[in-house]
């Protein structure tokens, strides 16, 4: 199955899971995750109309970033964990960084940030201990933080389902991660309007749950080499 293939297959399961639930398949975006991928299959999947990527790892997307220049309108996320001594180069390189998960890490992209720059708070939601995000019970300490410093732009919530795939599990974690931007809304008495949840195994149960932001990988490029 080719990249159109996989993405036609992907469009439909988002259909699929938005009517079971009422919502309309336009108000969830699809970021492509690119990890390992070469720079000739995101070309193709920029022709097929996609325009938002997903990067886990810095380094990676210093040396393939640049490659891609040409494709117009084409946007980078920081998908991964961000260590504070690579937040000088991300800001350059991302439109937005999904992993904004600690007082420092928000201090240091306040720092070096040229101008805003939208972040999503990542939240462990699943409790487990090999996850980075903050702890559910911490959220609105950071996101006060957050809020006071003036190159970050909070746009909402990020979480990763539990592993293995479960959906009692999962539909738990992502419903928890709704529940903490409706708390959030009310206490700070703004609008989030990001939650980036669910990847190619969970994301009909994170469209269930309110996702309005997916992160696939496998499910549009196919098993990815090992890194």
């Amino acid at each position: 199955m080719n990249i159109e293939a996989r993405l036609r297959v992907l469009k439909e399961r988002i259909s699929a899971a938005c009517e079971k639930v009422k919502r309309d398949p336009n108000e969830i975006a699809i970021v492509a995750v690119t990890k390992t991928i070469p720079a000739q299959l995101i070309e193709e999947a920029y022709a097929l109309g996609l325009r938002l990527f997903g990067e886990n790892r810095v380094q990676e997307a210093r040396e393939k970033i640049p490659q891609l220049a040409h494709l117009q309108g084409a946007r980078w996320h920081l998908v991964g964990h961000l260590q504070t001594n690579k937040v000088k180069y991300a800001v350059k390189l991302f439109s937005m960084i999904q992993s904004a998960d600690s007082v420092r890490l928000l201090e240091e992209i306040n720092k070096r940030a040229r101008n805003k720059m939208p972040v999503l708070i990542e939240v462990n939601t699943s409790a487990e201990p090999q996850k980075h995000g903050i702890h559910p019970v911490h959220v609105s300490r950071l996101l006060e933080k957050a809020l006071s410093l003036e190159k970050i732009e909070v746009m909402g919530f990020m979480t990763v389902g539990p592993y293995p795939v479960d959906e009692k599990r999962s539909r738990k974690a992502f419903a928890l991660l709704r529940e903490i931007k409706e708390k959030a809304e009310k206490e700070f008495e703004r609008t989030f309007s990001v939650l980036s949840m669910g990847m190619t195994e969970d994301f009909e149960y994170a469209i269930w749950e309110g996702s309005t932001m997916l992160r696939i990988g496998r499910g549009i490029f196919g098993e990815r080499k090992q890194a």
